[in-house]
């Protein structure tokens, strides 16, 4: 079986062990085959059992997103990551931040790091939605659940008042100020009851204060 015929049996990009040994399942040893296929460099191991096409052989992008979420789960992407994404902060963000029930991990791949930040199960339930592209879909914070991520793991800022929370979002994160206008107070609130996080409160006040 030559590479065209495993391209047309795997149609995305992103995939694991279990695909591949079904694929030479034929093969008196799968496992040397996907070892040949390391070796060629035509796939990338990310993590063991998950894998993307090397480049010079991909149909279209892999995910980033999509991988995150199958390195290590549950998970939703989240924090510096998704505030980039919707464009909440100016800066381009390369590494993954992710938050999960599971304990704190980062995983250092070919591709980039990917870091997971533990949140208690209630809080974890709060603002996911699922992201659709051309090609995939992944899960990821809501705008509100990114926000309250990043401040919630932030352990450098101390937001004991309004000013503070002021200075916080829109002269050190440089958060867009419309776009944190618009968000849906009620989502902060939930997450700062269940994160038990004074700082998402005081920032979900200084949103409602300014929405009157």
């Amino acid at each position: 079986m030559n590479l065209l015929d495993i391209r047309k049996k795997i149609t995305s990009e992103e995939f694991d062990y279990l695909t591949l040994t079904d694929i030479f399942k034929n093969y008196s040893n799968p496992k040397m085959k996907i070892s040949v296929m390391l070796k060629k460099h035509y796939i990338i191991r990310v993590k063991k059992g998950l894998y993307i096409f090397n480049e010079k052989y991909r149909n279209h992008p892999y995910s980033k997103e999509l991988l995150a979420n199958l390195i290590y789960g549950p998970s939703i992407v989240s924090a510096e990551y998704m505030l980039s994404y919707y464009g909440i902060i100016p800066e381009k963000v390369l590494d993954i931040t992710c938050s999960t029930i599971k304990r704190n991990k980062d995983f250092i791949t070919p591709i980039g790091t990917f870091s997971y930040m533990q949140v208690p199960q209630d809080y974890y339930n709060i603002g996911i939605t699922i992201i659709k592209n051309e090609y995939v879909s992944f899960l990821a914070a809501t705008k509100e659940r990114a926000l309250a991520d990043k401040i919630k793991n932030d352990t450098m800022n101390i937001l004991n008042n309004y000013d503070d929370v002021e200075n916080y979002l829109f002269n050190d994160l440089r958060v867009d100020e419309d776009m944190f206008f618009g968000m849906d107070a009620k989502v902060l609130e939930s997450l700062a009851v269940y994160g038990k996080s004074r700082k998402i409160n005081m920032c979900m006040k200084f949103l409602k204060r300014v929405q009157k």
